[in-house]
């Protein structure tokens, strides 16, 4: 030892001939350490009670793997589309949440306790004395911090017990696999692989059924989804609005299909018709230029910014409000954002009137993406 506290330093050709044991020695000295105790866990090898205690660990580890497969089964094969609680398949609906939260917490806390009971029951409690130093570490420090923890984790005995391993592995990877889902979940099935699908995000209920010439009108919601009203140019005054929802006739007397089109989310229109005065100044989108009917306009109520409802009109300045962030749209020139966060115009529905009947009808689904924007719109 140099001075009586210190030992020699080795030589390279010394440092690089020594063994794990012989650098886990030379850097407890070098670091001043001093263990105080270092008892093994299991003195005695292949006990009853080493084996139960490594049952133990494992036992948690796979209970993280079954509910990470129970996580990603729910995620993808459970059914989660909305039900109504009066209808068929509601409670199925209504644990879809809940299962997801369940499966997934209990994979992260299997792998937690699997840990924390193998580091209690087979990590080495060592109790050691260390003088602390500032500054950074030498070379011969870095190597023989290696070696020790390279010795803790032979001392824990985890390199011979594979039942821990696999166990471990299979909970991690699994439960690794179910956070992962959230990332790649949205990718298993791709909402434009139609064109014609009409759950797509491209479209709307506003959408014509393909093959088929059935109109889809403009339909009032009176609060009874029984009850069916549609809306005639005589029905608004000049400088109102009103929120219609759409309707086939072959809808009629269907429960399940009149509630759903005044569920769906990217359903509701604002039906505008402007003051003459304002009418004869408005400035159309182009491409868009007759998708108005005289002084009738109809543009999605779903906000641009973050799908809110926009669900106010101020009939003086003519400017559709949205309440939860404020944001501004001119309805005389094609609903183009004007004040708030929002950036992007509101979707315009292209509208008409029945010759036979008088009431409004869409002449076809909207032709950009309704609410908030999303990676392949390109207005």
């Amino acid at each position: 030892m140099s001075g009586g506290d210190k030992p020699e330093l080795p030589t390279e050709a010394e440092l690089s001939d020594m063994g794990r044991d012989d650098l886990v020695r030379l850097g407890g000295k070098i670091d001043e350490v001093e263990l105080v105790e270092y008892p093994d866990p299991w003195p005695v090898k292949g006990t009853r009670a080493e084996r139960r205690a490594e049952r133990q660990v494992a036992f948690w580890f796979i209970v993280s793997a079954l509910a990470g497969l129970a996580f990603l089964g729910v995620f993808i094969f459970w059914p989660a589309k909305y039900v109504q609680p009066t209808d068929e398949g509601f409670q199925a609906y209504y644990l879809f949440t809940p299962l997801l939260g369940l499966t997934l917490g209990l994979s992260i806390l299997g792998i937690g306790l699997g840990v924390i009971n193998y580091t209690r029951k087979f990590v080495p409690h060592e109790i050691a004395v260390q003088q602390r130093h500032d500054g950074g570490s030498a070379e011969l420090d870095k190597k023989t911090i290696l070696a020790q923890l390279a010795d803790a984790g032979n001392r824990s005995t985890i390199a011979r017990r594979s039942l821990i391993k696999r166990s471990a592995g299979a909970g991690a990877g699994i439960m690794g696999a179910g956070v992962g889902v959230f990332v790649l979940g949205g990718l298993l099935r791709n909402p434009h692989a139609q064109s014609t699908n009409p759950d797509g995000l491209w479209h709307t209920g506003w959408m014509s059924e393909p093959g088929s010439d059935e109109k889809v009108f403009l339909r009032r919601a009176t609060g009874d989804p029984e009850e069916v009203v549609l809306v005639r140019p005589e029905d608004l005054d000049a400088g109102s609005m009103e929120t219609v929802f759409p309707f086939r006739e072959s809808e009629r007397g269907d429960h399940a299909a009149l509630s759903e089109a005044l569920r769906r989310s990217d359903n509701p229109v604002m039906l505008i018709r402007l003051r003459p005065e304002d009418a004869a100044r408005v400035i159309k989108h182009r491409g868009q230029e007759d998708y108005n009917y005289g002084d009738f306009y109809a543009y999605t109520k779903i906000c641009s910014h973050l799908g809110c409802p926009t669900s106010l009109f101020e009939q003086r300045t003519n400017r559709i409000l949205c309440p939860c962030h404020q944001s501004q749209f001119d309805a005389l020139e094609y609903a183009k954002p004007i004040f708030g966060p929002a950036t992007r115009k509101l979707a315009q529905l292209p509208i008409d009137v029945d010759p036979e009947t008088g009431y409004f009808y869409a002449l076809h689904d909207f032709i950009e993406a309704v609410g908030p924007a999303f990676w392949e719109r390109k207005s």
